[in-house]
Formats: structure tokens, C-alpha cells, sequence
């Protein structure tokens, strides 16, 4: 009952900093729009303008690009800590957004469209998660140590395979590189349409296996005595989690540590039930790209700090924090996550 008066007060809360975030990002940029022009625009009013059109191509898909991936990093690091039993599993650090990217680059080094940069992203994402889950595999549970000493090993590798088609890519080895930093400005509607779609079937095949992802946390041998086939619905779980990180990697780069610092926040108000954590934790991650949005357009205008820049500013730190921590608290009773 706590908890679930805590994830209400939570969510009220993030509802109320993400309209303080909607208005400044609709008024944050280079060119000033006086509130008077923007009710006008967004009204319908004022159609046709140079004013309009950097509120409505330009603004609106960047804030609603930022609030779709932050989501898909964000549960995806909820069902990757859950998978793995890990507070520190998040995507980006286990080497599965490496992958996305190394698949997203190979696509635009053959020259294909846009839908193809996800589905190369993904093959390499999945590909990724199920070599970290079966190489850190342990008794029972995955090995924190293996798993973070194979994420980075993996990650390693595949980022110098990223490199070298950088290098390969010549003039346009510049427009990579600074993708691969994280980089909101090419949101367009056709995006946010591709990036909706992933999303909405994720959460949806999550939330409809949420009691299975709340035995998960019990520890294998109790998930197989309540008769579910673990092995088979953690590849499933595993292969969700590619799909969304492959489309985020794909039309915003890469964006580390929202798929950790969201997740265990949110776990510390709602508790270990995903009905309630995946959905507020999903609509926290958007938010918090939002912020972070905002802060790489802001801190230094008219210059842009990568996004990627600014999530690890905030994620480093908090993942040096969970992993002393995690050397002195081990994993709660009965496989809960200790906050």
C-alpha cells in the first residue's frame, strides 16, 4: 500500500515536471517565439510561417523523440535488471546498444533507408544479448562480475568494429561520429511514427508477462517450481529488449545510463512489481531524456552537447555508486533488489 501511494505521488510529480519541460523546450532555441505567437501556432491560428513550421517540424518531433527513447532505454533497462537479476544491467553497459549500433552503422554504410538502420540495429542488439546472457550465466543467477567484465569486453569489440567503418566512411565518418554520441536534431514525424511502434509493442508484450517478470526476480529455481520455462522466456524477454534498444540506437544514437538510473529510482518507490514499475519507469526515462534534451541545447547555445554527453554526466557517477554498493550489499532475500 506504501509503495503504491508512493509510484501515484511519483507519477503525479514527473506529470508536473514534464509540463515545466514541455514549455521550456517549446520556447528553448535560437530563434525566440513570443507566447502570444505560440498559442496562435499551436492553436491552429497561425499556419504556413517560418515561425510554424521550426514549432512544428522542428520542436514538437524533437520533444516527442526525446520522451519516445528515453522510454525504450528506460524499459529496457527495467526488463534487462529483471532478466539478469542485476541493478547494473543496464543495456548500454552490457554491450547490447553496442551492438544496435554496430548493426545501424553497417546499414548506413550500404546506403538503406532509414527502417533499415532498426532492423540492422536489432540483429546486432539481439545477436549481443543473448552473448552476454549465455557467456555471464551463472548457478541460478548471472554473475555480476562476468557479466560486466563480458559487457565491457563485447562492447569493446564491437565499438572498434563501429570505428573502423567510421574510418571507412571517409567525409562522412564526422556525421557518424557525432551520431553515435547522441543526437536528437533529425527527429521528424516519419521517425517518431517507426520509434512508436516498437515501443508500444514492448510494453504491451511486457506488462502482459508481468507476474512472470515478477517471479524471474525470485531466482531461476523458483520461477521453473511455479512452471514457468525460464530459459525460453528470457531469450523472449531478451529479444524484446533488442528490438527497443536497436530502434532507439538507431534514430538517436547512443544514449547510455537512462536504462540504469531510471529503473533502480523508480524500483525504489513502487517496489519490484513490474505492473507498476514498467509504466512509471518508462514514462520517467522519457521525461529525463526530455531534461537532458534540453540541457545539451541550452548549456553552451548556440553550440549542441551531444545527449549521450550529458546522460553519462549524470549516469557515471550513479553507476560507480551502485557497483561499490553492490560489493558490499549483496541481492536481497529472495532475490530482491536491495535499495
Amino acid at each position: 500500500m506504501k509503495t503504491s501511494r508512493m509510484g501515484i505521488a511519483a507519477g503525479i510529480t514527473v506529470t508536473a515536471v514534464l509540463i515545466v519541460l514541455l514549455i521550456f523546450a517549446l520556447f528553448s532555441g535560437s530563434v525566440r517565439i513570443p507566447p502570444e505567437t505560440m498559442v496562435r501556432i499551436l492553436s491552429g491560428r497561425e499556419r504556413d510561417t517560418p515561425l510554424a513550421h521550426i514549432v512544428w517540424e522542428l520542436r514538437l518531433p524533437r520533444i516527442f523523440m526525446a520522451l519516445l527513447v528515453g522510454m525504450l532505454l528506460a524499459a529496457g533497462g527495467t526488463i534487462s535488471q529483471t532478466v539478469f537479476r542485476n541493478p547494473l544491467a543496464d543495456p548500454y553497459i552490457i554491450g547490447i546498444n553496442a551492438g544496435a549500433v554496430a548493426g545501424a552503422v553497417l546499414a548506413f554504410m550500404l546506403k538503406l533507408p532509414d527502417l533499415h538502420y532498426g532492423l540492422f540495429a536489432f540483429l546486432g542488439a539481439a545477436g549481443t544479448s543473448f552473448l552476454v546472457f549465455r557467456l555471464s550465466a551463472g548457478e541460478g543467477r548471472t554473475d555480476t562480475s562476468l557479466l560486466l567484465v563480458t559487457g565491457v569486453a563485447v562492447s569493446a569489440f564491437l565499438s572498434a568494429l563501429s570505428s573502423f567503418c567510421m574510418y571507412m566512411a571517409g567525409q562522412d565518418s564526422y556525421r557518424v561520429m557525432i551520431w553515435t554520441m547522441g543526437y536528437l536534431g533529425a527527429a521528424s514525424w516519419s521517425r517518431i511514427i517507426f520509434l512508436s511502434v516498437p515501443l508500444t509493442l514492448g510494453l504491451l508484450y511486457f506488462l502482459y508477462h508481468r507476474q512472470e517478470l515478477d517471479a524471474l526476480l525470485l531466482g531461476d529455481d523458483e520461477a521453473h517450481s511455479l512452471g514457468l520455462p525460464v530459459a525460453s522466456l528470457k531469450r523472449r524477454l531478451l529479444l524484446a529488449v533488442s528490438l527497443m534498444a536497436a530502434f532507439s540506437v538507431a534514430f538517436a544514437g547512443m544514449i547510455g545510463f537512462v536504462g540504469l538510473i531510471v529503473p533502480h529510482a523508480v524500483r525504489r518507490l513502487t517496489g519490484n512489481s513490474h505492473g507498476r514499475l514498467l509504466p512509471l519507469a518508462a514514462y520517467t526515462g522519457g521525461v529525463f531524456l526530455l531534461f537532458a534534451d534540453i540541457l545539451s541545447r541550452t548549456l553552451l547555445a548556440p553550440v549542441e552537447i551531444p545527449i549521450g554527453v550529458i546522460t553519462a554526466f549524470f549516469g557515471a557517477p550513479f553507476f560507480l555508486f551502485l557497483a561499490i554498493r553492490r560489493t558490499k550489499v549483496p541481492m536481497g532475500k529472495g532475490g530482491r533488489f536491495v535499495s
